[in-house]
């Protein structure tokens, strides 16, 4: 199954919504990517699309290594981090009651196995590395620069390491096994995307760019250099100018791959019989926020 899923939280009742310039989130640009119909889907006319319990457990575990990199060093251990699974799954379903449903609640044990499962992910990362070991610069960390070009760009870095003589590791947790080859880059644009924004704002290459996937205990390590990233960037520019030149005419086309079987829109997609609704125009505000289940996964 595709890391990327788009779930978007409404703002608390009352809640004003601040309006910003729309700008392009590694999730987002992966999307238009892989088909432009999908990104307009998601970004422009904002369908709705039901999570799975996959999808959820990955923010769980997200959620919980974050509040275990907020405890002393002494106390990140494996019973510690277990402990913190359940009051995570209350607050966070407490803030999306919706995500309740997908439990059969005839089944009093749905939920505790569900927990079990994020329970193993969270035993395969303590295989991985040691924690006690470590002090993040941050977690969950919200980055956003405009280039010289005037594309913004913005997402989240689930963790950022900052070694004493500068150098810079960006991590990435994945709930899933190691990809093969299309999951792979898939995941790697994403990364790359991240050291892009880093290496602007900062004016440091990052010098690892590391993903840890949980299911497998498989750990994947890349390291960038300048005139990498120079042409990255370049690509970025380039998807952000196709999608404003989409979005000036609604012309979202599809691009049929074997990722059309995991998509929750084959019912409004041409490639389908169906009919996209009504293009509504380029959306304001943002169409380039990303959810919590886009940075889970």
């Amino acid at each position: 199954m595709p890391d990327t899923d788009t779930v978007t939280a409404d703002p608390p009742p009352g809640a004003e919504t601040p309006r910003r310039r729309p700008a392009l989130s590694p999730s987002r640009a992966s999307d238009f990517k892989q088909c432009p119909l999908l990104y307009r889907f998601r970004a422009v006319d904002r369908l709705p699309e039901i999570p799975t319990k996959a999808q959820l457990r990955g923010t769980l575990v997200h959620s919980v290594l974050e509040r275990l990199f907020s405890l002393p060093q002494t106390d990140r251990t494996p019973p510690r981090a277990k402990d913190l699974l359940a009051p995570a799954w209350a607050e966070l379903s407490a803030e999306r009651p919706e995500w309740i449903e997908l439990f059969d609640q005839d089944d009093p044990e749905a939920v505790t196995s569900w927990l079990s499962s994020a329970e193993q992910l969270v035993d395969t990362y303590f295989g991985l590395e040691d924690p006690t070991r470590l002090e993040p610069e941050a977690c969950e960390l919200h980055v956003e620069i405009e280039l010289g070009s005037g594309v913004l760009l913005r997402g989240y870095v689930d963790r950022l390491d900052v070694a004493p003589t500068g150098e810079i590791r960006v991590v990435d947790y994945k709930t899933g096994a190691a990809p093969r080859e299309i999951g792979e880059a898939k995941a790697m644009f994403q990364m790359k995307f991240y050291a892009v924004v880093l290496w602007r704002l900062r004016g440091v290459v990052p010098r690892q760019l590391k993903l840890m996937y949980l299911t497998d205990g498989q750990s994947l390590a890349y390291t960038p250099d300048e005139g990498e990233l120079i042409r990255f960037e370049r690509t970025l520019e380039a998807i952000w100018q196709a999608i404003l030149k989409a979005g000036k005419t609604g012309d979202f086309r599809p691009n049929p791959s074997k990722l059309c079987a995991w998509c929750d829109h084959q019912a409004v997609c041409p490639q389908y019989g169906g009919t996209p609704p009504p293009y509504p125009g380029w959306p304001e505000p943002d169409p380039g926020e990303e959810s919590v289940l886009d940075r889970a996964d």
